[in-house]
């Protein structure tokens, strides 16, 4: 038993033995290939380290041979022409006038928010029913408020608690300048809301009326307007109204480039008025004249070759009254008979006044019936001062 006992120890011995062996041998041959893959690695962080730099040393030679291209975007302008027919297109209406014969159309704008909107009186004069229309399609029956021949304009009212009412601001035709650019919006041939845009020409025209009246202050422009754009706003390019389109001059029935508007001066005075009295008194002094030139002077042996010759006067009336005189002779020039003589009116009130275009402007937008003004005339080789007091226009026959 002790042989065995000592046979298997010693045979222990040796089997731990080879373990430690076998142990030791794995062991090393693990560490040796940690120590080739250590090294393989430190040989690809070495290789990756040199592409890196070489190609930071390209990109950076690159760099310097680079043209940077900055691209901007550049928004579409905007028409200052297209922002103005915006704020105003919903303040604009067709108007149709309803006649027994027929139906006429033309154009009008929101005054107030009341309801109140202004056209020429020539669109609606004389129908028996008025419709406005606004761009969007919302029509109205309109009732008439006020009219004026003498002015061309009258105001018509419509409900004001049916459509959103958006009232046109009016600005100051005085302040314009010719050659400045308007703009139109109307309804030519029923055209509804349509723009055109152009210069004043000019200002201070006289418009003949078909009741022997000229409208003074006018002003001409190049817009294109045609039938229908009647009563409808002329605008600045702040979108104020100053002028009411209401005539065009044409041989034809077309537009040929002078269209004619009320200004906004005499709309501030008139439109009022016919809000609040369905009508307006106009002064009126009661003379009848020609304009003073060269061929008169020499007639009449004056130096004065500008101002308003009077060749008649209304007996009773203001300018009768105060003793303003008319021709005492008739001769021919120019293939009319004239009336010479008069008195020639060169001032009112201190204002030069050269011809009766100036003359019936300062009246229309300074003063009113029972004003007194005073004339500076010519007369004979003498300038004397009258005061008028300024009567009441009768109403057109």
């Amino acid at each position: 038993m002790p042989s065995l006992r000592k046979a298997v120890a010693v045979a222990l011995i040796i089997l731990a033995s080879l373990l430690v062996a076998w142990f030791a041998i794995n062991t090393a041959s693990t560490l040796a290939g940690l120590e080739t893959k250590v090294s393989e690695l430190s040989n690809n962080i070495s290789r990756l380290y040199s592409a890196q730099k070489e190609l930071l040393d390209r990109l950076e030679s690159l760099e310097e041979s680079v043209t940077y291209v900055t691209v901007t975007k550049t928004a579409i302008a905007t028409s200052p022409v297209t922002e103005i027919y915006e704020q105003v297109k919903d303040s604009v209406v067709l108007i149709r006038a309803i006649y027994s014969y027929g139906t006429s159309i033309g154009s009008g704008f929101v005054y107030d928010t009341l309801g109140h909107i202004v056209t020429n009186n020539h669109v609606i004069e004389g129908s028996y029913r008025v419709t406005v229309t606004f761009l969007d399609g919302t029509s109205l029956t309109a009732s008439v408020v006020g009219t004026d021949p003498y002015s061309d304009l009258a105001v018509l009212k419509v409900r004001p608690d049916v459509v959103m009412l958006k009232p046109l601001k009016l600005g100051n035709s005085s302040e314009l300048m010719i050659g400045e650019q308007i703009v139109v919006v109307g309804n030519p041939f029923g055209l509804a809301g349509s723009v055109t845009t152009g210069i004043v020409s000019q200002k201070g025209r006289l418009l003949e009326t078909t009741y022997g009246y000229s409208i003074p202050g006018v002003i001409q422009f190049d817009a294109a307007v045609n039938p229908g754009n009647s009563g409808g706003p002329l605008l600045n390019m702040k979108g104020e109204v100053v002028g009411i389109t209401t005539a065009i001059e044409s041989p034809i029935s077309g537009f040929v480039g002078v269209g004619y508007a009320i200004p906004s001066t005499i709309i501030t005075r008139v439109v009022p008025a016919l809000i609040e009295k369905g009508s307006y008194s106009h002064s009126w002094m009661g003379i009848v004249g020609i304009n003073m030139n060269e061929e008169i002077a020499a007639a009449m042996n004056v130096n004065v070759t500008k101002g308003f010759l009077i060749t008649d006067v209304v007996p009773g009336g203001p300018a009768d009254k105060a003793g303003l005189r008319g021709g005492d002779r008739a001769v021919r020039m120019g293939g009319q008979t004239i009336k010479i003589g008069g008195d020639i009116v060169i001032a009112i009130n201190g204002i030069p006044i050269r011809t009766i275009e100036e003359m019936l402007t300062y009246l229309e937008e300074k003063t009113s019936p029972g004003d007194i003004v005073v004339f500076s005339v010519v007369r004979g080789s003498q300038t004397i001062q009258v005061s008028v007091v300024l009567g009441e226009r009768p109403p057109p026959q």
